[in-house]
C-alpha cells in the first residue's frame, strides 16, 4: 500500500542484508517512523511491545528474528532457544507459533553452516506468501461486497463495519479484513466503512482510519459502543473483522470487543464475516473459549491514552483516577454459531468443523 506517493510494506530487509526495517506503529497516525531491528532482542521487544502487531505480521517478523539469530549461532540448541524467546512474546496469535515452527522444521534439515542464508530466504518466502494469501482473501471477499452492492439502490454505498485493525498494517501488505474493501474501491464499488475506535489501544482510530485516509476510502470513526445502534437502524450491511486465532471448529479469537459486535450482528440479521489466511487456523484447538490463552496486557493501556496536543507534540495522559485498578484482556472469542462465513484464500468457508475440512481437506 502507499504512504504518500511511496509504496510500503510493513516489513522489509534492510539494505545491509541482515537487519529488517519495520513501520513503528506506536506513533501512527501522528508520526510515520521506520525502525531497524538488528538483534533477536530487538525483534522480541518489537513484537511484545507492539511496535508491530497483527497476527500475520507478527509471524513474519518472528521468521526474520530467527534469521537474524542464526547469524551468531545456528546450532540446534540456539534454534530451540530462539523459538522459546520469540514464542513467549505474544501468547494468543497463532501465526507466531506457526511461523516459528515453519522456520525450525525447515532449518533442522539444513547444514548448520548454511542455516543463516537459508533462514533469510525462508523468511522472505513466508513474507511473500502472506501477500499472496491476503490478495486472494481480498478477491474472495470482494464477491460478497459485489452481491450486497447489487441489492442496494443506485448510488447507495455498501456500509461495512470493522473492528480493530486487520489492514495492511497487520500483515505484510493488503490486510485481511481490509483487502476486500480496497479491492471493492479499485473495482468502482461505492463503499463506506464504519471504523470502531477499538479501545484500549485504539487500533481502529489510529491505524484503520489512517489506512482508509491513505487509500481514499470513505469512512466514519465511531466509538466501540455505537456499532449495535447502527445495526438496529439498518446502517450496516455487513461486518468484516480479522482474527488472531481460529479454531478447527470455527470459533474466532480476535481483538476484545469482537464478540459483542457478533452478538449485535446476529440480533439484527447483519452478515458477520471473518477474513483469515489459513496459517491463522489452529487445527489443534476445538473450543476457543476454553482452550485459547487470552493475553492480559498492562493496565496502563486502559488507564492512559496517547494523542497529539494542540502544539503538535505527542503525549500520554491518564484518563482514570489514580488508584483505580484496571483489567486489560486483549482478546475475546466469538463462537462459530455467530459467524456467517470465514473468508480464506481458497474461498468462503462455513464456520464449522465440516466447513473448514471441506475448504482444507488435507487437514482432515
Amino acid at each position: 500500500m502507499k504512504v504518500g506517493d511511496r509504496h510500503y510494506r510493513t516489513i522489509w530487509l534492510n539494505e545491509d542484508g541482515r537487519s529488517v526495517d519495520v513501520i513503528d506503529q506506536r506513533w501512527l497516525p501522528h508520526e510515520f517512523r521506520v525502525v531497524t531491528l538488528k538483534t533477536l532482542d530487538d525483534v522480541a521487544v518489537a513484537i511484545r511491545d507492539m511496535w508491530i502487531r497483527g497476527a500475520p505480521l507478527i509471524g513474519v517478523t518472528a521468521a526474520y528474528g530467527v534469521a537474524i539469530a542464526m547469524l551468531s549461532d545456528a546450532s540446534d540448541e540456539a534454534l530451540d532457544a530462539v523459538w522459546e524467546v520469540l514464542h513467549e512474546t505474544r501468547p494468543t496469535a497463532i501465526n507466531l507459533r506457526w511461523a516459528l515452527d515453519e522456520m525450525r522444521t525447515f532449518l533442522r534439515k539444513v547444514p548448520v553452516s548454511d542455516r543463516a542464508a537459508a533462514a533469510y530466504k525462508k523468511a522472505g518466502e513466508i513474507a511473500e506468501e502472506d501477500i499472496q494469501l491476503n490478495r486472494s482473501i481480498g478477491a474472495n471477499g470482494l464477491k460478497v461486497i459485489r452481491e450486497i452492492a447489487a441489492r442496494k439502490k443506485p448510488g447507495e454505498p455498501v456500509n461495512i463495519l470493522t473492528h480493530c485493525n486487520a489492514g495492511w498494517l497487520a500483515t505484510v501488505d493488503y490486510g485481511t479484513a481490509t483487502a476486500p474493501i480496497y479491492m471493492a474501491v479499485e473495482d468502482g464499488i461505492k463503499v463506506h466503512v464504519y471504523v470502531d475506535e477499538t479501545r484500549p489501544r485504539n487500533q481502529g482510530a489510529q491505524l484503520t482510519a489512517w489506512e482508509m485516509n491513505g487509500h481514499g476510502v470513505p469512512h466514519t470513526l465511531i466509538v466501540d459502543n455505537a456499532g449495535g445502534h447502527l445495526m438496529q437502524h439498518g446502517d450496516v450491511d455487513m461486518v468484516i473483522v480479522g482474527t488472531d486465532r481460529t479454531t478447527a471448529n470455527g470459533d474466532v479469537c480476535n481483538k476484545i470487543g469482537t464478540y459483542l459486535k457478533a452478538l449485535a450482528a446476529k440480533d439484527n440479521n447483519v452478515p458477520f464475516y471473518v477474513a483469515l489466511p489459513s496459517p491463522t487456523i489452529d487445527w489443534t484447538v476445538h473450543d476457543g473459549v476454553r482452550e485459547i490463552p487470552i493475553e492480559e496486557r498492562n493496565s496502563d493501556e486502559v488507564t492512559f491514552v496517547q494523542g497529539r496536543n494542540g502544539d503538535g507534540s505527542i503525549s500520554t495522559v491518564r484518563v482514570s483516577p489514580e488508584g483505580s485498578p484496571a483489567a486489560n484482556p486483549a482478546f475475546d472469542v466469538t463462537p462459530a454459531r455467530l459467524i456467517t462465513g470465514l473468508i480464506t484464500e481458497r474461498g468462503i468457508a462455513k464456520a464449522s468443523p465440516e466447513g473448514l475440512k471441506d475448504m482444507f481437506p488435507e487437514r482432515s
